[in-house]
């Protein structure tokens, strides 16, 4: 660990809310940026960082200096358990002693190189796991942890325990980002449907497309948006000012982001995530911006 240069954790309090996704893209960003970076993957049990890099199937390489991660490109190098299971659908089924045994490998044996930043894809809650690489990296010396959340108050409750925990050991809250913040698309994505008592569920996106296209061609450079989750509780930005916690901002529910991550592929790519991609890389912008100060 002596060789990166900055060490970022990024928790949840709960499954769901789009860490993985969220882990993966904050890398993207950085290697855009030309930071050497590496990705480490501590979800044991529900690796899915290898599916969201589009790294499914390799193998993992031992040489002299120890494991070697796996190189989406020429800065970006990604360690995950998922790299060593025999068939995606393998069940790890592994006691405490033996996640953390692993997690100390990844941390000792992996020979990153010099990298500026390792983010660390941890598990939701405040297990074993945590505890593991939160000794393990205040050793070394770790910046702090961001933390991802949804907008309802079912996320928020676990999201202050993350918090609480964050404070206890001594791991500096960098932030919370607030995942899947109301859902926004383009107008042209839109689906449309007429629903009626007599032939139930009816699709007329064709002539919904068509009519807008022929009466008001203007809408279609517009953004639909919709609150799906109930933020009525004030969101991430109210517990962030209650729990004296920065607040790195929103990202909206995009599917054109989650289509990303199922194909592996950096929202920046391309302007398919016109939604959701400028979002996250404010917040990138604001992690980079904290570092520098």
């Amino acid at each position: 660990m002596v060789t990166v240069k900055h060490k970022i954790l990024v928790l949840s309090g709960k499954g769901g809310v789009g860490k993985s996704t969220f882990s993966a893209q904050l890398s993207f960003a950085l290697a855009n940026k030309d930071y050497q970076v590496g990705l480490l993957d501590i979800d044991i049990c529900g690796p899915s960082i290898p599916k969201m890099l589009g790294l499914e199937g390799q193998d993992i390489h031992q040489s002299n200096l120890g494991w070697s991660p796996i190189y989406l490109d020429s800065n970006l190098g990604v360690m995950s358990i998922g790299f060593m299971l025999p068939h995606p659908d393998e069940a790890v089924i592994w006691r405490g002693p033996r996640k953390n045994g692993l997690i100390k490998q990844f941390l000792k044996d992996v020979h990153w190189g010099e990298i500026d930043y390792l983010v660390v894809d941890a598990p939701p809650g405040t297990s074993d796991e945590h505890i593991s690489i939160v000794q393990f990296l205040l050793a070394s010396g770790i910046d702090g942890a961001v933390i991802v959340t949804t907008p309802q108050q079912v996320s928020l409750i676990d999201v202050r325990k993350e918090i609480s925990f964050c404070k206890k050991v001594g791991i500096r809250v960098l932030g919370v980002v607030e995942n899947m913040s109301g859902l926004r698309q383009p107008v042209s994505d839109l689906r449309f449907e007429r629903i009626d008592g007599v032939t139930g569920v009816e699709d007329v996106t064709e002539w919904a497309r068509r009519y807008i296209r022929e009466n008001a061609p203007e809408l279609s450079s517009l953004f639909a948006c919709s609150e799906v989750f109930d933020s009525s509780g004030g969101g991430a930005a109210k517990m962030c000012a209650e729990m004296s916690v920065p607040f790195l901002g929103k990202v909206p529910m995009d599917p054109q982001l989650g289509k990303a991550a199922e194909e592996g592929r950096s929202c920046f790519e391309d302007k398919r995530c016109g939604a959701s991609s400028p979002a996250i890389l404010r917040i990138v912008e604001e992690l980079i911006a904290s570092h520098e100060q």
